[in-house]
């Protein structure tokens, strides 16, 4: 790992999650970083952005928790089953691969935001976001009759997946694609023999980020105790 600035701690801004709260994160900036070295960050609650890796240090909350989903115990629930009935039956075709950028692919980005979030685009922050890798990463891509729909970014450490960011096509907002997405990067990660899929930080009070409670079996970082427990036995708050 080359840090390129050590870590520290950021000032209080509003919350992104939980609009009543203020949020600090430590963060620091590093190149090459290795598989195991990532492995070691995600174990310990870090998440990451380009070279920017943070984690939330927020000193009277702890409700963004980290949450990984056990690889070979995973069982797809029935509505998990529908969703990819529902993609086969639209020739949903998925591929993974190294990071590679496109202009469609900057298209979907904008159009997600503006749909998803109301939020402007810059095609600089994009790429120095996602196509600036300082660990191992891929990507995954979702097309339909030959139409990217939508794209995943992931990184690879020593022994997990970790889910970056997805996103897609609004136009195809009803098959459900950012499910699907989870349930195939579980598949691929099984595939490639990893233990865990890492799906970044799940925030029990904001529908947006409760989601990922629904992939079964998970643990969740214990931020007092710095050890994973079960999620069912773990509150964040």
């Amino acid at each position: 790992m080359i840090l390129l600035k050590e870590p520290f701690l950021g000032v209080f801004h509003p919350c992104p999650y939980l609009t009543d709260r203020l949020a600090r994160y430590e963060y620091f900036f590093a190149m090459d970083v290795s598989e195991a070295e990532l492995q070691e960050l995600l174990e310990t609650g870090w998440r990451k952005f380009g070279v920017y890796y943070f984690r939330p240090t927020c000193p009277d909350c702890r409700s963004c928790v980290p949450l990984r989903v056990d690889v070979a115990g995973f069982k797809p629930s029935k509505s998990h089953r529908r969703v990819r009935r529902k993609a086969k039956e639209a020739g949903v075709r998925v591929s993974f691969g190294p990071l590679r950028y496109s202009e469609r692919i900057f298209q979907i980005y904008t159009d997600h935001s503006k749909e998803r979030f109301g939020q402007d685009t810059d095609k600089n922050d994009f790429i120095e976001s996602f196509y600036s890798p300082s660990c191992p990463s891929v990507q995954s891509e979702y097309y339909i009759d030959d139409e990217l729909v939508g794209v995943g970014y992931l990184d690879r450490a020593s022994s997990s997946l970790s889910s970056v960011y997805f996103i897609f096509d609004t136009n195809y907002s009803h098959l459900r694609l950012g499910t699907l997405s989870v349930l195939a990067e579980i598949a691929f990660a099984r595939e490639a023999g990893l233990k865990h899929y890492y799906l970044g930080y799940c925030v029990g009070e904001n529908p947006s980020m409760a989601y990922k409670q629904q992939f079964h079996p998970h643990e969740c970082y214990d931020w007092t105790g710095h050890s994973w427990v079960p999620g069912n036995k773990l509150n964040g708050g």
